[in-house]
C-alpha cells in the first residue's frame, strides 16, 4: 500500500482538480493521474471519472473516499506517535474550531498550555460547524469544538459553556432602542444568514419562536455578516462570543433567550494521545478561570 497514492486521490477529490492537487503535493498533474490509476488497479475499481470539466467520483469512489481519508489519518497518527516517542515529553494536538473559538479562546488556551508543556505542538484547522464534524468523522483532528449535541457518533464529548445568541442590527435601526429584540420581527427584515449547513444557531433561535426569516443574503464568512450589517444591508442573529464588543453595530439579547452550548468532541482513538488528554483538562481549567 502506497500512502502517496491515497493522498493523490483524497487531495484531488478535495480540490476537484488534478492540477491543484499536484500543486499541493509538489508533483505534476500526470504524476497524480498515474498515481490514481495505479490505486484503481490495486483496488480493482474505478474511483473517479476525469474530463476537461474536472473530476467526478464514481459510486465506488464515493464509498472508498472516507475510508481513504481514514487511511491517511492513521498514517499521520503513526508518525505523530513516533515523533512523540523520539522527543519524550512532546506531542502534537490537532484541533478543529469554528471562528469564534479560534479567535477568542484558542490563542489564550494554547499560550498558557505551552508555558506548562513547551514541547507540545499544535495543528489548527479553522472552518464552520460542518467542516469540524467532517474532520472529526475522518479522524483528521484530535479535538473538535462543536455545538452540542451536533457531533459525530464516533466521538465522546464534553460540554463547556452556554453562549447567548444576540440580534445584530445597524446602530440606527428602528428597533435598536429596545431592551431585547423580538425574534418575530425577523420575518419583516432583510436577514443575513450563514450557509445552510453552518447556520444552526440562528435557525434554532428562529424555530423556537416559530419564525421564518426573510433571508436576503447568504455567506460563509461570519465577519462578512457583521460588515454587511454595518452598511445597513440587514440584520442577523449571531453568538455572543463571536461578536464580542463590536462597536459599529447594535447587539441585543433575544426575547426568547436562545443560546448555543459550546463543547468539544474527541474521536475515541484520540484517548491514546496523552497530550490530547492534558489539553482537554487545560481547556476546562482555562474556561473556569476566564469566566470565574
Amino acid at each position: 500500500m502506497s500512502a502517496i497514492r491515497y493522498a493523490m486521490f483524497v487531495k484531488t477529490v478535495e480540490l476537484q482538480s488534478l492540477a491543484l492537487a499536484a500543486g499541493e503535493l509538489c508533483c505534476t498533474p500526470s504524476a497524480v493521474s498515474h498515481g490514481i490509476s495505479s490505486l484503481e488497479a490495486e483496488l480493482g475499481v474505478k474511483l473517479m471519472q476525469r474530463s476537461r470539466a474536472g473530476v467526478k467520483l464514481t459510486e465506488e469512489g464515493k464509498r472508498l473516499y472516507p475510508l481513504s481519508q481514514a487511511v491517511l489519518s492513521a498514517i499521520e497518527r503513526v508518525h505523530l506517535a513516533a515523533n512523540e516517542l523520539k522527543r519524550g515529553s512532546g506531542g502534537t494536538v490537532r484541533i478543529g474550531a469554528f471562528t469564534s473559538v479560534a479567535v477568542h479562546w484558542l490563542p489564550g488556551m494554547i499560550k498558557s498550555f505551552s508555558e506548562l508543556y513547551p514541547n507540545a505542538e499544535f495543528k489548527l484547522l479553522n472552518g464552520d460547524y460542518h467542516d469540524v464534524n467532517m474532520w472529526l468523522e475522518s479522524g483528521s483532528i484530535d479535538i473538535g469544538f462543536v455545538t452540542m449535541p451536533d457531533y459525530p457518533k464516533n466521538c465522546r464529548s464534553v460540554a463547556l459553556r452556554e453562549d447567548r445568541l444576540l440580534a445584530v442590527l445597524p446602530k440606527d435601526h428602528p428597533l435598536a432602542g429596545l431592551e431585547s429584540f423580538p425574534v418575530a420581527a425577523a420575518e419583516n427584515e432583510s436577514f443575513i444568514s450563514l450557509m445552510e449547513n453552518s447556520d444552526n444557531d440562528a435557525r434554532r433561535a428562529l424555530e423556537m419562536a416559530g419564525v421564518k426569516a426573510n433571508v436576503k443574503f447568504t455567506t460563509k464568512d461570519d465577519y462578512a455578516i457583521i460588515a454587511m450589517i454595518e452598511q445597513g444591508l440587514g440584520i442577523s442573529i449571531m453568538p455572543e462570543l463571536l461578536v464580542g464588543q463590536t462597536n459599529h453595530v447594535r447587539l441585543m439579547p433575544l426575547d426568547n433567550g436562545a443560546s448555543r452550548t459550546i463543547g468539544i468532541a474527541i474521536p475515541k482513538d484520540s484517548e491514546e494521545n496523552i497530550m490530547v488528554e492534558r489539553f482537554i483538562e487545560h481547556i476546562k481549567d482555562w474556561l473556569a478561570k476566564r469566566y470565574a
